[in-house]
């Protein structure tokens, strides 16, 4: 069977699956006797199984086989979830992420058995046998009763359905037209790999002999793999019992089922009939060993009855071409505006309202598609609980993460890239920031570390904020570093302000750390971080103090795709600034221009702000005259002010950023390029890189 065609399917579901298994083994680890993380964990292990079976991944199949038959034993309450098996299934999970990663690379997932878990995993069985030898027997007696003959175990679960007033009339209208109407129950194979595809056969067979009225679980749950071994329904037909049973029976890996006349219909009352056979079947089933099963059913209705999302995955690729196509359509519209706005031109009040029209309408397609492309920055920050998790027993030290702002939306693009800055400083934090538990119980701090990431949004901007409590950077440490590296002089060490001290870690493989750590740093140092983050046309700054803590604030643009800019023209050339780094504009008088150190200043209401003349960083002559005032535009990078001095004010517009390609060796200033109305290229200065 050739499965390739359902890998991308397998590797979504699966990457799902193992952030579930994470997600409820920190629920766990925190609280052991939590029944919907267990049962969350059964039900994670158990699909994966079944998809790793289907795609003929062995090893990964096996491993989570075990961790079922474990979380089985823990959900009959003859294990108990202590720490020690913890630490084993999240070195399980770990494993499973690698076979995760070897298939999405090559297609396979290696030759690694990982025996070694496996054996822990059944060493934690058999530990269960030694404690409890008395149970084990009828342990197994019960889960050989359901397969061997559930009809023996008191009512069948068929007589457990609740049936509503329209499912009653329905009933009652099938009834007196003569039909058979059937409870009945299946059993599945406790053998059977993919469920989910039986119990589908199961439907596909019953709805060819006639009509399904309830099934319970539901059947968007019964797809969904969200029950156990067995499933019921209420059946109404034209055949007999026997032809009904049949036709169950001839679908493979069904263990058994059950077929009797549905007794809740009929007679004078129903209801009370229903009602009396459901507390029989209770009653029953309380006296058996049952109850664990009840208990377990009641949380799982509740969560069937939440509203189940409906969503499509959508390959981004398929989108970053609906993106280009509502670039292009931005681009039509500007160059229709453009021609019918020529000088000397006239155009008619209907054309006028036909742009107006296509303006409205691309301005609303834009921002659907950007919708389309936003997601929650959750999908990164999800796997850092497990791996703070992982590098607090690596250090031993206690440090405690705390996430906010997870709902925050960034485009899909950013949120792809922005993953490894974001793990590189938590990292930082953990290992070089936060000092040891006996370090911080002599400053009387918390012996618990405390590492904070919060994402919110800010204008057309998303920050995304890495704080600790640690002992904050020691800038004097970091002068000396620069000093024993060459980058400044012990003069400039003396006047050099504390930023621009800090801004030196940014520098390539800069570290202030007496040994290199494999776990951050790796001796790589923040540069990685900062290129990273400036090439998605972001910025970094740091703030710390000493003995208290530091701060790592990123601030990102929401979309990297279409901009609304400024419009300016610099020598004879367009180009575009974009309008979120652009505080205000202001008409700058030559007499009001200082120097201080040889550098050109104006002191707007009390602020020194540095001029940058783009005709000089740009290398091309001005067309004004240098008596004329000067058009200023202020820019703002993190704290950061300059005045940016052009020559003509177009307007604002909406455009659209192309890339330059590979073939161009462009300057940092230049962060792309869009197409104007009238045809004519302009370049796209990026201020962030000026600053």
């Amino acid at each position: 069977m050739d499965t390739s065609q359902y890998l991308e399917i397998f590797l979504d579901e699966a990457k799902e699956h193992l952030q579930s298994l994470s997600d409820q083994l920190m629920i766990l680890e925190d609280d052991p006797t939590s029944s919907d993380s267990i049962n969350e964990i059964f039900r994670a292990a158990h699909s994966l199984k079944g998809m790793a079976g289907t795609m003929g991944y062995k090893h990964m199949q096996d491993l989570t086989h075990d961790m079922e038959n474990v979380f089985t034993e823990v959900r009959n309450n003859t294990i108990v979830v202590t720490g020690d098996i913890v630490d084993v299934l999240f070195k399980c999970l770990d494993a499973l992420e690698e076979y995760t990663e070897n298939i999405q690379n090559t297609q396979d997932e290696g030759d690694k058995d990982n025996a070694h878990l496996i054996k822990a995993l059944n060493d934690i069985l058999e530990g269960k046998g030694g404690a409890a030898p008395a149970e084990a027997p009828k342990e197994e007696a019960k889960e050989e009763a359901p397969a061997a003959a559930p009809e023996a175990a008191g009512a069948p679960k068929w007589q457990e359905i609740k049936v509503g007033d329209s499912e009653q009339t329905t009933l009652d209208e099938a009834a007196n037209q003569g039909k058979n109407i059937f409870g009945i129950t299946v059993y599945v194979q406790e053998s059977c790999i993919l469920k989910a595809a039986r119990a589908f056969l199961v439907f596909k067979a019953l709805e060819e002999l006639g009509e399904i009225l309830i099934s319970e679980p539901s059947s968007q749950d019964i797809e969904d793999e969200k029950f156990d071994f067995d499933f019921s329904l209420v059946f109404v037909t034209d055949s007999d019992a026997k032809a009904v049973k049949d036709a169950i029976m001839n679908v493979s890996e069904i263990e058994s089922a059950v077929v009797d006349p549905f007794t809740a219909v009929g007679g004078a009352s129903p209801a009370p009939k229903k009602e009396e056979v459901t507390a029989v079947s209770e009653a029953k089933a309380e006296t058996k060993a049952a109850p664990q099963a009840k208990d377990e059913k009641k949380p799982a209705e509740k969560k069937n009855s939440k509203p189940v999302n409906r969503t499509v995955r959508v390959d981004i690729e398929k989108l970053d071409v609906l993106m280009n196509l509502v670039s292009e359509l931005i681009i039509a519209k500007n160059s229709l505006v453009s021609a019918t706005t020529k000088e000397g031109g006239s155009t008619s009040s209907g054309v006028n309202e036909q742009i107006e029209y296509l303006e409205s309408v691309t301005t609303n397609l834009h921002e659907s598609v950007m919708k389309v492309r936003m997601v929650p920055i959750e999908s990164v920050t999800q796997k850092f609980p497990k791996m703070i998790r992982d590098i607090s027993k690596s250090l031993n030290k206690k440090i405690q993460l705390t996430i906010t702002g997870e709902e925050t939306e960034l485009d899909r693009t950013v949120v792809d890239e922005i993953g490894d800055p974001l793990m590189h400083m938590l990292r930082n934090s953990a290992d070089h920031g936060l000092e040891s538990g006996e370090e911080r119980i002599k400053r009387g701090k918390p012996e618990v570390g405390s590492i904070e990431l919060n994402a919110y949004q800010d204008g057309n901007n998303v920050v995304i904020e890495v704080k600790d409590d640690g002992n904050g950077i020691d800038v004097e440490a970091v002068k000396n570093k620069g000093i024993e590296r060459g980058v400044i002089t012990k003069e400039q060490a003396e006047v050099m302000s504390d930023k621009d001290a800090i801004n030196m870690l940014f520098l390539p493989s800069f570290s202030t750390a007496k040994k290199v750590s494999e776990l951050s740093g790796r001796g790589v140092g923040l540069d990685v971080v900062k290129s990273k983050i400036e090439s998605l046309s972001g910025e970094v700054e740091v703030k710390s103090e000493l003995g208290v803590g530091s701060s790592f604030i990123v601030r990102l643009p929401l979309t990297l795709a279409i901009i609304q800019a400024l419009m300016v023209v610099v020598g004879g050339e367009k180009y575009a600034i974009s309008l979120g780094s652009i505080q205000t504009i202001e008409d700058v008088a030559p007499s009001d221009i200082k120097f201080v150190q040889n550098k050109e200043v104006i002191n707007l209401r009390g602020v020194v702000i540095p001029l940058i003349r783009l005709t000089k960083i740009l290398d091309i002559p001005s067309t004004k005259a240098e008596t004329d005032n000067l058009i200023v535009c202020i820019v703002k990078k993190g704290d950061k002010l300059a005045g940016l001095v052009v020559d003509e004010l177009i307007g604002q517009q909406e455009i659209v950023i192309k890339s330059l390609g590979k073939y161009i060796n462009k300057s940092k200033i230049i962060s792309g390029a869009t197409i104007l109305g009238d045809g004519e290229v302009a370049l796209i200065i990026d201020a962030n890189a000026l600053l």
